[in-house]
């Protein structure tokens, strides 16, 4: 007697996107929710053409880069003498191919150039000069990243600095985190499924605002600023990126989600963040039968998902103090 195997449906395409966790003032809340909204949109866009996921989270975060209300690309933070330095990271969770780029400067859309190491060397980061270089070979736009509004932050920044005369590479660093960081919009990511199946993963980031120059955060680093394995699902950190690197945040969800879901592996990394960092990251996560997860143990996360049935923005999720 022979049976046939029960055919397993496949998963609905889905995109989920965020624009980064904090402290967002409520008057950028309007605008940081439609930003995110048309992020997924133009990523699903692709999905329901029958685009892969991997176009996808490319094409969420190029939305994402493109408006200034978003730390990354065009409305990137100042580092601690005035420059912008971009990060960003791209990942194929059917075949686990990703690359980052750091310390990017006057280029339009980092997320491009992490595809382009990707998909044309045999490398998993480069940084400065080189991916500046990689850029301008594969034909990518120059653009000046600055925006009043993050110039003027920096400027406030230094006055806050000099009249609390703390010293930013003496042990109150945590203090500096509170003060500055904390209420600032940080990283765009972005997560989808395609029709065949596969998963990726994408990120992108101007970095952490006053950040000592030849810093790179999370968001360049496989592992810790994002992952994607068919396996398992996919992730994407955002916050303070030393602890996501500490803890390589985004592959603890992955591995996780062999065998939970995306709500429950999420809510977990973030809870033991919590305990061993305290607070300051925030995550989300999509596990390969297309069930995702929000969670962060910082005031705000800003995200938004796209799925056949629908779209979804909110400037929360699962909040995680403990």
């Amino acid at each position: 007697m022979h049976y046939r195997s029960a055919k397993v449906r496949p998963p609905k395409p889905i995109i989920i996107v965020h624009g980064g966790a904090g402290d967002w003032p409520s008057e950028l809340h309007n605008q940081g929710l439609r930003g995110v909204r048309i992020a997924a949109h133009r990523g699903f866009r692709v999905l329901s053409r029958q685009g892969s996921a991997l176009d996808a989270v490319e094409a969420g975060i190029v939305a994402m880069e493109d408006n200034p209300v978003f730390n990354a690309g065009r409305g990137s933070t100042l580092n601690l003498v005035g420059e912008i330095e971009t990060d960003a990271a791209i990942m194929d969770g059917r075949t686990l191919q990703g690359a980052g780029v750091a310390l990017l400067r006057d280029i339009k859309n980092p997320i491009k150039v992490a595809r382009i190491v990707m998909d044309k060397t045999d490398h998993v980061l480069i940084a400065g000069a080189a991916a500046r270089q990689l850029a301008l070979a594969g034909g990518l736009a120059k653009s000046d990243l600055r925006v009043s509004k993050r110039v003027k932050a920096w400027k406030e920044g230094l006055h806050k600095l000099k009249n609390n005369k703390v010293q930013y590479l003496s042990g109150t660093s945590p203090e500096i985190l509170h003060r500055f960081l904390a209420k600032s919009s940080d990283t765009v990511g972005a997560l989808a499924l395609d029709n065949d199946g596969d998963v990726a993963a994408a990120c992108s980031t101007g970095g952490v605002s006053l950040k000592l120059p030849g810093r790179i955060g999370d968001s360049a680093v496989l592992g810790a600023g994002l992952y994607a394995d068919n396996k398992s699902g996919a992730a994407t950190a955002t916050g303070i990126g030393e602890q996501a690197m500490r803890l390589v945040i985004s592959k603890a969800a992955c591995d996780l989600m062999r065998h939970r879901k995306a709500v429950s592996a999420a809510t977990k990394v973030i809870r033991y963040s919590t305990r061993a960092l305290g607070l300051g990251t925030g995550l989300i996560a999509l596990d390969r039968l297309g069930r995702y997860a929000v969670a962060h143990n910082t005031r705000n996360l800003c995200w938004a998902a796209r799925t056949v049935d629908g779209s979804t923005a909110k400037m929360f999720g699962t909040r995680v103090r403990s």
